[in-house]
């Protein structure tokens, strides 16, 4: 395996039998080393296969600036997110989380508090991935002496959902503010409190999920289906009188106008996890 470039001290980039270029780290592995060189493989420490050609260039770029601990860290999250969550993420996650790292530790040192809006939303709506921030504070911790605020776990779990869900970050968001929204409306319209404990719970919130992306990339549910929607309307009565409110909600602050099967499995959905909590 030959350097194809060096990219600092501890990182280099080689091109693979398939062609395919890798990023490689190694305490020391580009010391005194030029392209051509052969690598030393009893210095490699990780292997990075990025196979977005842009997001490679990115991730390059980053490490020229960023301590490779930083890098490791940020790896060890990634991999840790992909165990726990059993999903691909999207290789940006290795730009963005590893940027982010960088200069949230950067802000610490420097004295700069930054405080997260959305915490309280994240920790119910992405329970899983905000756990996984809290993680990730305790590694960064562990590995480098430094304890960032709690803020930043929701930071770094926003990032996951990023990744997870393939989307730009103001639309993940924008989207974290939406699912909060209709799950507002349910409680102010039922005067309870949601069993967010419940299965039926987890069920809605996985549902909410999905219509929010749909609804931000404009690909909604289209079939029409008039039997289920008129089916719901007429037996799930109260359930469906929230979805009414949801659907002028959403056509008054997103544009959007809610289809007939997006209704009823609203409908269905807050059915369930009002009445079988």
């Amino acid at each position: 395996m030959k350097i194809a470039k060096v990219i600092n001290n501890n990182v280099i980039s080689v091109i693979d039998s398939h062609n395919k270029e890798l990023v490689v780290m190694g305490r020391g592995i580009a010391f005194q080393k030029r392209p051509g060189d052969l690598v030393d493989e009893s210095k490699i420490e990780k292997i990075f296969k990025l196979d977005n050609k842009d997001v490679s260039e990115r991730f390059k770029t980053l490490l020229y600036d960023v301590p490779m601990e930083y890098m490791d860290i940020s790896e060890r999250i990634i991999s840790y997110a992909k165990e726990k969550l059993g999903k691909k993420l999207n290789d940006s996650i290795y730009v963005s989380l590893t940027d982010h790292i960088n200069f949230a530790i950067e802000r610490e040192q420097k004295g700069l508090k930054i405080s997260n809006p959305l915490l309280w939303e994240i920790k119910r709506i992405y329970a899983d991935e905000y756990s996984i921030g809290l993680k990730a504070l305790t590694k960064i911790k562990e590995m480098l002496g430094i304890t960032l605020p709690e803020d930043e776990a929701g930071f770094i779990a926003m990032h996951i959902v990023n990744a997870e869900l393939n989307e730009e970050m103001p639309n993940v968001v924008n989207m974290t503010k939406l699912i909060q929204d209709i799950l507002n409306i349910v409680k102010y319209h039922f005067k309870i409190e949601l069993d967010e404990e419940s299965l039926n719970y987890f069920r809605f919130l996985t549902h909410l999920k999905f219509f929010a992306q749909r609804l931000y990339t404009d690909s909604p549910y289209n079939n029409e289906d008039d039997f289920l929607y008129d089916m719901v309307k007429e037996k799930q009565k109260e359930a469906f009188a929230c979805v009414e409110k949801i659907r002028e909600f959403i056509q008054k602050t997103h544009n959007h106008q809610l289809t007939k099967e997006e209704m009823a499995y609203l409908t269905i959905h807050i059915e369930r996890v009002v009445n079988r909590s």
